[in-house]
Protein backbone atom coordinates (compact mmCIF):
# COMPACT_ATOMS: atom_id res chain seq x y z
CA UNK A 1 0.00 0.00 0.00
CA UNK A 2 2.96 2.35 -0.53
CA UNK A 3 2.25 5.70 -2.22
CA UNK A 4 -1.53 5.26 -2.05
CA UNK A 5 -3.50 8.50 -2.31
CA UNK A 6 -7.05 8.99 -0.99
CA UNK A 7 -9.49 11.87 -1.33
CA UNK A 8 -12.23 12.17 1.29
CA UNK A 9 -15.18 14.49 0.83
CA UNK A 10 -17.96 15.29 3.28
CA UNK A 11 -19.16 18.28 5.18
CA UNK A 12 -21.71 20.94 5.89
CA UNK A 13 -22.36 19.55 9.36
CA UNK A 14 -20.41 17.67 12.02
CA UNK A 15 -22.46 14.59 11.13
CA UNK A 16 -20.59 14.38 7.82
CA UNK A 17 -17.23 15.81 8.92
CA UNK A 18 -16.45 13.67 11.97
CA UNK A 19 -17.09 10.32 10.25
CA UNK A 20 -14.81 11.51 7.44
CA UNK A 21 -12.07 12.36 9.94
CA UNK A 22 -12.55 9.04 11.75
CA UNK A 23 -12.11 7.15 8.47
CA UNK A 24 -9.01 9.18 7.60
CA UNK A 25 -7.46 8.51 11.01
CA UNK A 26 -8.29 4.80 10.72
CA UNK A 27 -6.61 4.62 7.33
CA UNK A 28 -3.62 6.60 8.55
CA UNK A 29 -3.18 4.22 11.47
CA UNK A 30 -3.14 1.21 9.15
CA UNK A 31 -1.22 2.83 6.30
CA UNK A 32 1.13 5.48 7.75
CA UNK A 33 2.53 6.47 4.35
CA UNK A 34 -0.89 7.08 2.76
CA UNK A 35 -1.50 10.61 1.41
CA UNK A 36 -4.81 12.36 2.08
CA UNK A 37 -6.72 15.29 0.65
CA UNK A 38 -10.12 16.47 1.86
CA UNK A 39 -12.57 18.28 -0.41
CA UNK A 40 -15.29 20.42 1.15
CA UNK A 41 -17.61 23.30 0.34
CA UNK A 42 -16.26 26.82 0.59
CA UNK A 43 -17.54 28.69 3.62
CA UNK A 44 -18.69 25.55 5.45
CA UNK A 45 -17.40 24.30 8.78
CA UNK A 46 -15.19 21.58 7.28
CA UNK A 47 -12.88 24.29 5.97
CA UNK A 48 -11.97 24.98 9.61
CA UNK A 49 -12.39 21.59 11.30
CA UNK A 50 -10.37 19.50 8.86
CA UNK A 51 -7.15 21.59 9.00
CA UNK A 52 -7.51 21.69 12.79
CA UNK A 53 -7.39 17.87 12.69
CA UNK A 54 -4.15 17.94 10.69
CA UNK A 55 -5.37 17.29 7.14
CA UNK A 56 -5.26 19.41 3.98
CA UNK A 57 -8.52 20.51 2.39
CA UNK A 58 -9.64 22.37 -0.72
CA UNK A 59 -13.07 23.93 -1.16
CA UNK A 60 -15.58 23.74 -4.01
CA UNK A 61 -18.02 26.52 -4.89
CA UNK A 62 -21.12 24.48 -4.14
CA UNK A 63 -24.19 24.61 -1.93
CA UNK A 64 -27.55 22.91 -1.73
CA UNK A 65 -31.04 24.17 -2.32
CA UNK A 66 -32.44 26.76 0.07
CA UNK A 67 -36.09 26.01 0.78
CA UNK A 68 -37.00 29.55 1.78
CA UNK A 69 -34.57 31.50 -0.41
CA UNK A 70 -35.52 30.68 -4.01
CA UNK A 71 -33.44 33.50 -5.46
CA UNK A 72 -30.25 31.90 -4.15
CA UNK A 73 -31.20 28.66 -5.93
CA UNK A 74 -30.81 30.39 -9.29
CA UNK A 75 -27.05 30.06 -8.89
CA UNK A 76 -27.19 26.31 -8.26
CA UNK A 77 -26.72 25.17 -11.90
CA UNK A 78 -23.72 27.46 -12.30
CA UNK A 79 -22.23 26.33 -8.99
CA UNK A 80 -22.70 22.69 -10.00
CA UNK A 81 -20.91 23.16 -13.32
CA UNK A 82 -18.05 25.10 -11.70
CA UNK A 83 -17.66 22.52 -8.91
CA UNK A 84 -17.52 19.70 -11.46
CA UNK A 85 -14.76 21.50 -13.34
CA UNK A 86 -12.95 22.11 -10.04
CA UNK A 87 -13.35 18.42 -9.20
CA UNK A 88 -11.74 17.41 -12.50
CA UNK A 89 -8.74 19.61 -11.78
CA UNK A 90 -8.42 18.26 -8.22
CA UNK A 91 -8.59 14.64 -9.41
CA UNK A 92 -6.01 15.21 -12.15
CA UNK A 93 -3.61 17.01 -9.80
CA UNK A 94 -3.89 14.69 -6.77
CA UNK A 95 -4.36 11.41 -8.73
CA UNK A 96 -6.22 9.47 -5.99
CA UNK A 97 -6.36 5.70 -5.92
CA UNK A 98 -9.83 5.90 -4.37
CA UNK A 99 -12.35 8.56 -3.35
CA UNK A 100 -14.55 8.39 -0.24
CA UNK A 101 -17.70 10.42 0.38
CA UNK A 102 -19.52 10.84 3.69
CA UNK A 103 -22.34 13.09 2.46
CA UNK A 104 -22.79 16.81 2.04
CA UNK A 105 -22.84 19.08 -0.99
CA UNK A 106 -19.18 18.83 -2.00
CA UNK A 107 -19.13 15.04 -2.16
CA UNK A 108 -21.69 15.05 -4.98
CA UNK A 109 -19.71 16.57 -7.87
CA UNK A 110 -16.39 15.16 -6.66
CA UNK A 111 -17.50 11.51 -6.40
CA UNK A 112 -19.53 11.77 -9.59
CA UNK A 113 -16.51 12.92 -11.56
CA UNK A 114 -14.27 10.33 -9.86
CA UNK A 115 -16.66 7.58 -10.96
CA UNK A 116 -16.73 9.01 -14.49
CA UNK A 117 -12.92 8.71 -14.57
CA UNK A 118 -13.08 5.10 -13.37
CA UNK A 119 -11.63 5.83 -9.92
CA UNK A 120 -13.02 3.43 -7.28
CA UNK A 121 -15.46 5.22 -4.95
CA UNK A 122 -16.97 4.42 -1.56
CA UNK A 123 -19.81 6.29 0.15
CA UNK A 124 -20.60 6.12 3.85
CA UNK A 125 -24.21 6.78 4.83
CA UNK A 126 -24.76 7.61 8.50
CA UNK A 127 -28.56 7.81 8.64
CA UNK A 128 -31.48 5.42 8.50
CA UNK A 129 -32.87 7.66 5.73
CA UNK A 130 -30.17 8.65 3.21
CA UNK A 131 -29.56 12.16 1.98
CA UNK A 132 -30.19 13.01 -1.67
CA UNK A 133 -26.46 13.27 -2.47
CA UNK A 134 -25.72 9.69 -1.44
CA UNK A 135 -28.88 8.40 -3.12
CA UNK A 136 -27.71 9.84 -6.44
CA UNK A 137 -24.11 8.72 -5.98
CA UNK A 138 -25.08 5.14 -5.07
CA UNK A 139 -25.70 4.31 -8.74
CA UNK A 140 -22.04 4.98 -9.56
CA UNK A 141 -20.31 4.02 -6.27
CA UNK A 142 -18.43 0.74 -5.93
CA UNK A 143 -19.18 0.26 -2.21
CA UNK A 144 -21.81 1.70 0.14
CA UNK A 145 -21.13 1.45 3.88
CA UNK A 146 -24.23 1.88 6.03
CA UNK A 147 -25.15 1.87 9.71
CA UNK A 148 -28.71 0.53 9.52
CA UNK A 149 -30.51 -2.49 8.10
CA UNK A 150 -33.10 -2.03 5.37
CA UNK A 151 -31.34 0.50 3.15
CA UNK A 152 -31.66 -1.70 0.06
CA UNK A 153 -34.83 0.25 -0.74
CA UNK A 154 -32.55 3.24 -1.41
CA UNK A 155 -29.29 1.67 -2.57
CA UNK A 156 -28.25 -1.23 -4.85
CA UNK A 157 -28.34 -4.25 -2.55
CA UNK A 158 -25.16 -5.85 -3.90
CA UNK A 159 -23.09 -2.77 -3.02
CA UNK A 160 -24.23 -2.42 0.61
CA UNK A 161 -21.93 -3.26 3.53
CA UNK A 162 -23.35 -2.90 7.04
CA UNK A 163 -20.45 -1.46 9.03
CA UNK A 164 -21.95 1.00 11.51
CA UNK A 165 -20.88 4.62 11.79
CA UNK A 166 -17.23 5.44 12.49
CA UNK A 167 -16.55 7.15 15.82
CA UNK A 168 -13.53 8.84 17.31
CA UNK A 169 -11.18 6.31 18.85
CA UNK A 170 -10.60 8.48 21.93
CA UNK A 171 -14.17 7.69 23.04
CA UNK A 172 -13.61 3.96 23.43
CA UNK A 173 -12.35 4.00 27.03
CA UNK A 174 -13.48 7.05 28.98
CA UNK A 175 -13.41 5.79 32.56
CA UNK A 176 -9.69 6.51 33.18
CA UNK A 177 -10.28 10.10 32.00
CA UNK A 178 -13.09 10.93 34.43
CA UNK A 179 -11.02 12.60 37.15
CA UNK A 180 -8.98 14.65 34.66
CA UNK A 181 -12.17 15.61 32.79
CA UNK A 182 -13.90 16.91 35.92
CA UNK A 183 -10.81 18.91 36.78
CA UNK A 184 -10.61 20.25 33.20
CA UNK A 185 -14.18 21.59 33.40
CA UNK A 186 -13.70 22.72 37.04
CA UNK A 187 -16.71 20.71 38.17
CA UNK A 188 -17.93 20.26 41.74
CA UNK A 189 -17.07 16.62 42.57
CA UNK A 190 -20.21 15.77 44.54
CA UNK A 191 -22.67 17.20 41.99
CA UNK A 192 -24.17 15.32 39.07
CA UNK A 193 -23.17 16.72 35.68
CA UNK A 194 -25.47 17.23 32.69
CA UNK A 195 -23.92 17.59 29.23
CA UNK A 196 -26.12 19.35 26.66
CA UNK A 197 -25.39 18.87 22.94
CA UNK A 198 -27.46 20.56 20.27
CA UNK A 199 -25.17 19.76 17.37
CA UNK A 200 -22.11 21.64 16.16
CA UNK A 201 -24.12 24.66 15.00
CA UNK A 202 -26.69 24.54 17.79
CA UNK A 203 -30.40 23.85 18.21
CA UNK A 204 -32.82 26.68 19.00
CA UNK A 205 -35.44 24.64 20.84
CA UNK A 206 -32.85 22.76 22.93
CA UNK A 207 -31.20 26.04 23.92
CA UNK A 208 -34.57 27.55 24.85
CA UNK A 209 -35.34 24.51 26.99
CA UNK A 210 -32.03 24.62 28.86
CA UNK A 211 -32.27 28.37 29.50
CA UNK A 212 -35.75 27.89 30.93
CA UNK A 213 -34.78 24.90 33.07
CA UNK A 214 -31.59 26.25 34.67
CA UNK A 215 -33.38 27.00 37.99
CA UNK A 216 -34.80 23.46 37.90
CA UNK A 217 -31.34 21.92 37.34
CA UNK A 218 -29.91 23.98 40.20
CA UNK A 219 -32.73 22.83 42.51
CA UNK A 220 -31.91 19.23 41.52
CA UNK A 221 -28.23 19.76 42.42
CA UNK A 222 -27.16 19.33 38.79
CA UNK A 223 -24.32 21.29 37.17
CA UNK A 224 -24.45 21.92 33.42
CA UNK A 225 -21.96 21.87 30.53
CA UNK A 226 -23.95 23.47 27.74
CA UNK A 227 -22.75 23.43 24.15
CA UNK A 228 -25.17 25.94 22.66
CA UNK A 229 -23.62 26.04 19.18
CA UNK A 230 -21.77 28.71 17.25
CA UNK A 231 -24.98 30.21 15.84
CA UNK A 232 -26.46 30.84 19.29
CA UNK A 233 -23.49 31.62 21.52
CA UNK A 234 -24.02 35.39 21.49
CA UNK A 235 -27.62 34.85 22.60
CA UNK A 236 -26.79 32.54 25.50
CA UNK A 237 -23.27 33.36 26.68
CA UNK A 238 -24.62 35.59 29.47
CA UNK A 239 -25.80 32.43 31.26
CA UNK A 240 -22.13 31.84 32.06
CA UNK A 241 -22.78 34.09 35.06
CA UNK A 242 -25.25 31.57 36.48
CA UNK A 243 -23.55 29.41 39.14
CA UNK A 244 -22.64 25.89 38.12
CA UNK A 245 -23.39 26.53 34.42
CA UNK A 246 -20.79 26.55 31.63
CA UNK A 247 -21.89 27.80 28.20
CA UNK A 248 -19.63 27.20 25.20
CA UNK A 249 -20.17 27.47 21.43
CA UNK A 250 -18.27 24.27 20.74
CA UNK A 251 -16.44 21.60 22.74
CA UNK A 252 -13.10 20.54 21.28
CA UNK A 253 -12.25 17.88 23.86
CA UNK A 254 -15.37 15.78 23.50
CA UNK A 255 -13.76 12.79 25.19
CA UNK A 256 -13.42 14.88 28.36
CA UNK A 257 -16.98 16.19 28.05
CA UNK A 258 -18.37 12.67 27.75
CA UNK A 259 -16.13 11.39 30.56
CA UNK A 260 -17.30 14.14 32.92
CA UNK A 261 -21.01 13.71 32.18
CA UNK A 262 -23.46 11.72 34.27
CA UNK A 263 -26.38 12.51 31.95
CA UNK A 264 -26.57 13.76 28.36
CA UNK A 265 -29.23 15.67 26.43
CA UNK A 266 -28.67 15.47 22.68
CA UNK A 267 -30.13 15.82 19.23
CA UNK A 268 -30.29 12.52 17.34
CA UNK A 269 -28.12 12.94 14.29
CA UNK A 270 -26.69 9.61 13.21
CA UNK A 271 -23.10 10.35 14.21
CA UNK A 272 -24.17 11.62 17.63
CA UNK A 273 -26.28 8.51 18.20
CA UNK A 274 -23.38 6.25 17.25
CA UNK A 275 -21.01 8.12 19.57
CA UNK A 276 -23.46 8.00 22.46
CA UNK A 277 -23.84 4.24 22.10
CA UNK A 278 -20.08 3.92 22.52
CA UNK A 279 -19.99 6.41 25.41
CA UNK A 280 -22.63 4.46 27.32
CA UNK A 281 -24.17 7.20 29.51
CA UNK A 282 -27.90 7.83 30.20
CA UNK A 283 -29.21 9.90 27.28
CA UNK A 284 -32.29 11.99 26.62
CA UNK A 285 -32.78 12.41 22.87
CA UNK A 286 -34.64 15.46 21.55
CA UNK A 287 -34.71 14.81 17.78
CA UNK A 288 -34.91 17.68 15.36
CA UNK A 289 -38.20 17.54 13.42
CA UNK A 290 -36.73 19.78 10.70
CA UNK A 291 -34.77 17.16 8.75
CA UNK A 292 -35.54 15.03 5.70
CA UNK A 293 -38.12 12.31 6.40
CA UNK A 294 -37.80 13.04 10.14
CA UNK A 295 -34.75 10.74 10.21
CA UNK A 296 -33.54 12.00 13.62
CA UNK A 297 -36.72 10.68 15.23
CA UNK A 298 -36.17 7.33 13.48
CA UNK A 299 -32.56 7.28 14.75
CA UNK A 300 -33.69 7.96 18.33
CA UNK A 301 -36.52 5.42 18.13
CA UNK A 302 -34.03 2.73 17.13
CA UNK A 303 -32.35 3.32 20.52
CA UNK A 304 -35.33 4.10 22.76
CA UNK A 305 -37.27 1.05 21.54
CA UNK A 306 -34.48 -1.07 23.01
CA UNK A 307 -34.93 0.68 26.40
CA UNK A 308 -31.51 2.24 25.84
CA UNK A 309 -32.42 5.95 25.92
CA UNK A 310 -35.26 8.35 26.65
CA UNK A 311 -36.91 10.04 23.67
CA UNK A 312 -38.86 13.27 24.08
CA UNK A 313 -40.38 14.85 20.99
CA UNK A 314 -39.66 18.54 20.61
CA UNK A 315 -43.39 19.34 20.57
CA UNK A 316 -43.84 17.66 23.96
CA UNK A 317 -40.94 19.20 25.88
CA UNK A 318 -43.12 21.49 28.01
CA UNK A 319 -45.38 18.61 28.87
CA UNK A 320 -42.87 15.85 29.54
CA UNK A 321 -39.33 17.09 30.16
CA UNK A 322 -39.28 17.70 33.91
CA UNK A 323 -41.15 14.51 34.78
CA UNK A 324 -38.96 12.37 32.52
CA UNK A 325 -35.70 13.94 33.66
CA UNK A 326 -36.68 13.81 37.35
CA UNK A 327 -37.47 10.11 36.98
CA UNK A 328 -34.03 9.57 35.46
CA UNK A 329 -32.28 11.53 38.23
CA UNK A 330 -34.06 9.69 41.01
CA UNK A 331 -33.78 6.13 39.70
CA UNK A 332 -30.37 4.47 39.75
CA UNK A 333 -32.08 1.36 38.39
CA UNK A 334 -33.20 3.28 35.30
CA UNK A 335 -29.76 4.84 34.90
CA UNK A 336 -28.08 1.43 35.00
CA UNK A 337 -30.57 -0.07 32.55
CA UNK A 338 -30.05 2.72 30.03
CA UNK A 339 -26.25 2.49 30.34
CA UNK A 340 -26.16 -1.26 29.86
CA UNK A 341 -28.65 -1.32 26.99
CA UNK A 342 -27.13 1.51 24.97
CA UNK A 343 -23.67 -0.06 25.20
CA UNK A 344 -25.09 -3.25 23.67
CA UNK A 345 -25.99 -1.24 20.55
CA UNK A 346 -22.49 0.19 20.06
CA UNK A 347 -20.54 -0.78 16.94
CA UNK A 348 -17.04 -0.12 18.24
CA UNK A 349 -15.34 -1.67 15.19
CA UNK A 350 -17.16 0.43 12.58
CA UNK A 351 -14.09 2.43 11.59
CA UNK A 352 -12.04 -0.74 11.15
CA UNK A 353 -14.80 -2.31 9.06
CA UNK A 354 -14.91 0.72 6.74
CA UNK A 355 -11.11 0.77 6.45
CA UNK A 356 -11.31 -2.91 5.43
CA UNK A 357 -13.70 -1.97 2.63
CA UNK A 358 -11.39 0.84 1.47
CA UNK A 359 -8.46 -1.58 1.46
CA UNK A 360 -10.47 -3.97 -0.67
CA UNK A 361 -11.08 -1.18 -3.20
CA UNK A 362 -7.40 -0.28 -3.22
CA UNK A 363 -6.44 -3.88 -3.95
CA UNK A 364 -8.80 -4.27 -6.92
Amino acid sequence: MRNQRVIISGGGTGGHIYPALAIANGLKLRFPEMKFLFVGAKGKMEMEKVPAAGFSIVGLWISGFHRNQKFRNLLFPLKLIVSMLQSILILKKFRPNTVIGTGGFASGPLLYMAAMFGIPTLIQEQNSFPGITNKLLSKKANTICVAYEGLSRFFPKDKIKITGNPVRQDLLNLTPKTAAAKDFFKLIPDRKTLLVLGGSLGARSVNQLIAEKLPYFNAQNVQVIWQCGALYFEDYKHYESVPKVQVVPFIKQMDYAYAAADFIISRAGASSVSELCVVGKPVVFIPSPNVAEDHQTKNAQAISQNEAAILIEESKLNEKFESKFSELLESETLQTKLKNNIRKLAKVSATEAIVNEVETLLCT
